[in-house]
């Protein structure tokens, strides 16, 4: 299955960052008003800002601006899922949400790690 992952077009990415950002500079990343939009999964942060569906309007505009990690292993777009936590989930969920690091790695910057995060794995 390798190769599942991979963009249609090849992306070039930057080297990731570990720079430590703030849950207040992670919630102004939102994607509106000309911002940038950042989701993070499992405390790391992806610029996503170059996707319109991260924007206001979009379809995943419920992820920007927040650590997303139980949503997506959810496979949800209700804001009430769009949390850090994580370590409950049953193996099908924490694969999926491995799954979904894996898309994000390849197609999108890394431009730190959520401080003081608790759901890195």
């Amino acid at each position: 299955m390798a190769g599942t992952f991979e963009p249609k077009t090849p992306v070039n990415l930057d080297p990731p960052k570990d720079d430590p950002i703030s849950v207040e500079e992670l919630a102004k990343a939102d994607g509106t008003e000309g911002q940038k939009a950042y989701v993070a999964i499992k405390g790391k942060v992806y610029d996503v800002s170059g996707n319109k569906a991260y924007r206001t309007g979009g379809s995943y505009h419920v992820f920007a601006g927040k650590d997303a990690s139980r949503a997506l292993a959810k496979t949800s777009t209700k804001a009430e899922d769009v949390k850090p936590e994580w370590e409950d989930l049953d193996d099908k969920e924490k694969q999926t949400l491995n799954d979904w690091n894996t898309f994000f790695s390849k197609r999108y910057n890394v431009v730190g790690i959520v401080q003081g995060a608790t759901n890195l794995g």
